[in-house]
């Protein structure tokens, strides 16, 4: 899970056998005629290949921002969870609300396209027109790479069959957090003993994990502008130890501690916090959807690189 930088990109094709758009998605390679080149002993073999051909190999492109190289950024790359290269179009899912459906799965129409040996021209509708190389990585791993600003950004290929949806929101779910302008308890169960949670009507959480959250006591139904903030913490979500669909959320409650709960993603806009401690499952439904389009100050989300933190613990709540 690494992209390459300009400047030892050269020596990693010397030590890897990796070169550009050299080895492309096993089965697009044209097979017409072939070069092979031995370099300190790594093969090395060049072979004519269709770019266009192997971007549309597959529907969805899922997007490694955590394996982002260089101090630079490709605005719409950053922005997106995964693109998509389809008859000259280029198409975007910004926002986890709405994945697999928006589209028929592949998202917006944010720009066009036009190949070249080992280089793709993006004109995106805000972002203007980027020429970057193309290198391929393995059979379903592709490196789209800035020169300008060296940095580059790795690209996992899927048809949309095979992808897996849900799991997008568990790697990505801080970001789905902040999709929505609050979330509203929908449901309590009864089981669970009484504490101090329950009181909390309405969520509210901010960019970045380890951010910032505030909860609200006011009554279901309040309308947004009406809600009155009753307190305002940190929060943070964990990975847990070989449980990929697993998160945990704490919620820093400065004169209660912290609030531990096992998170659980229902559907695009509702979430399940399990309160570990009482046994209570608490359901949140998303209200003011913030729709992530192409460009500007108030659709102009950009992912990060995260690292959330582990916690060894075993899953508690009872399916």
């Amino acid at each position: 899970m690494l992209g390459l930088r300009k400047e030892n990109f050269k020596t990693s094709i010397m030590k890897n056998g990796k070169l550009l758009f050299g080895i492309l998605l096993i089965g697009l390679l044209a097979s017409s005629c072939y070069t092979e080149v031995i370099v300190e002993d790594d093969f090395i073999a060049e072979s004519p290949v269709n770019t266009a051909l192997a971007l549309e190999s597959y529907d969805l492109w899922y997007i490694d921002i955590n394996a982002t190289q260089g101090n630079g950024e490709i605005p719409f790359l950053q922005r997106a969870f995964t693109i998509s290269f389809d008859s000259g179009v280029v198409y975007a899912n910004n926002n986890l609300v709405g994945i697999g459906k928006t589209g028929n799965g592949i998202g917006i129409d944010v720009g066009t396209y036009g190949t070249y040996s080992g280089t793709v021209e993006v004109d995106h509708d805000v972002d203007g027109l980027w020429l970057l190389d193309v290198y391929a990585i393995n059979n379903n791993t592709l490196e789209l790479y800035d020169p300008d600003s060296d940095t580059s950004y790795l690209l996992r290929g899927y048809q949309r069959s095979n992808f897996d949806y849900d799991l997008i929101f568990y790697d990505n779910i801080h970001y789905f957090l902040q999709e929505y302008q609050v979330w509203e308890k929908t449901y309590v169960s009864e089981e669970g003993a009484l504490n101090d949670f329950d009181e909390e009507n309405y969520l509210q959480f901010f960019a970045g994990n380890g951010g910032t959250f505030r909860s609200s006591v006011d009554a279901s139904g309040t309308a947004l502008f009406n809600l009155q903030w009753d307190y305002e913490g940190d929060y943070e979500v964990f990975d847990v130890t070989n449980d990929a669909t697993l998160k945990t959320l704490t919620l820093d409650y400065d004169y209660l501690g912290n609030d531990y709960f096992e998170i659980y993603v229902i559907n695009d806009s509702t979430i399940e916090l399990y309160h570990v401690s009482s046994g209570t499952v608490y359901e949140f439904t998303g209200r003011g959807f913030q729709q992530y389009l192409k460009s500007g100050s108030e659709t102009g989300k950009k992912r990060v690189k995260t690292k959330n933190p582990v916690m060894d613990v075993a899953r508690q709540r009872k399916m």
